[in-house]
């Protein structure tokens, strides 16, 4: 796969599920290392007892930001998906789950849309983050005005990336990329479509500050496919403190498809 797009950070597993993984708005594949390693370092009992349910993780690289930072990112999310939809479909035709966070989330729904427009394979679950389902009008939160404002946002929802603002330096290289996210979400607009048959486990701080626990829930409109919610204590980036939990979540949600996959298999 194109490593200007996707970056891989643990062991590369040699069978089983690849899991694609999308930022949040204003991140770089790099917050997925801790995700990654975790997966990486989960025995194969774990899922299942064999390569074949093990994950090869992987992280999508937005253009304009690290070592992307001199290519213009494309101005809106479903033109992002696409740009991902497209470079995925070179991918070796093995099964691969999403899993996005906050912005990433949306990402992770609009390219599984893409593909299956496309007719190309789709992920087998999607992994729905600290994001609210799609509406039809933008989301109050992405709506921002200026640079005090984008940052000022990014303080209140706090999380490991948070820290970087207090360095002037760091805010300047951080901008240009949460300036082209923020754009992109608050130009975003859901314009209607089929639900997936895509099975769907969706997760929710329960004291995020920009994500209520119902709005997460619509999710379940979006798919024909198994849906959960699993609801975690903290905010916005509760990621941070419960990722050995999630790394579970996401072992469950693998380890159900090779076990449907061997059933059919079976027959």
């Amino acid at each position: 796969m194109n490593s200007q797009w996707f970056r891989r950070f643990g062991e590369a597993g040699s069978g089983g599920v690849r899991l694609i993984c999308f930022p949040h708005a204003g991140g770089s594949a790099s917050v997925y290392v801790p995700l990654s390693r975790l997966l990486s370092s989960r025995p194969d009992s774990d899922v299942g007892g064999s390569d074949s349910g093990s994950v090869d993780v992987l992280a999508v690289q937005y253009p304009g930001r690290q070592d992307r930072r001199n290519e213009t990112p494309p101005a809106g999310i479903v033109e992002l998906a696409e740009r991902i939809a497209e470079e995925l479909g070179t991918a070796d035709g093995r099964p691969y789950a999403f899993f996005g966070h906050s912005m990433g989330a949306l990402l992770a729904h609009e390219t599984a849309r893409a593909l299956v427009t496309r007719g190309a394979p789709a992920p087998v679950r999607l992994f729905l983050s600290a994001r609210g389902a799609p509406t039809p009008y933008p989301n109050r939160h992405d709506v921002l005005a200026d640079d005090q404002e984008i940052l000022a946002a990014v303080r209140s929802l706090g999380g490991t990336g948070a820290s970087v603002l207090a360095d002037p330096e760091l805010v300047e290289m951080a901008l240009p990329a949460l300036r082209a996210d923020y754009r992109a979400l608050a130009s975003y607009r859901w314009s209607g479509g089929a639900p997936l048959d895509i099975p769907m486990t969706v997760l929710a701080g329960r004291d995020d500050p920009v994500v209520a626990v119902e709005d997460a829930a619509r999710w379940r409109e979006f798919t024909r496919a198994g849906y959960e919610l699993e609801v975690f204590p903290g905010g916005h980036f509760f990621l941070d403190q419960h990722l050995d939990a999630v790394a579970g979540l996401v072992l469950s949600g693998v380890h159900a498809h090779v076990q449907d996959a061997a059933v059919q298999g079976g027959r």
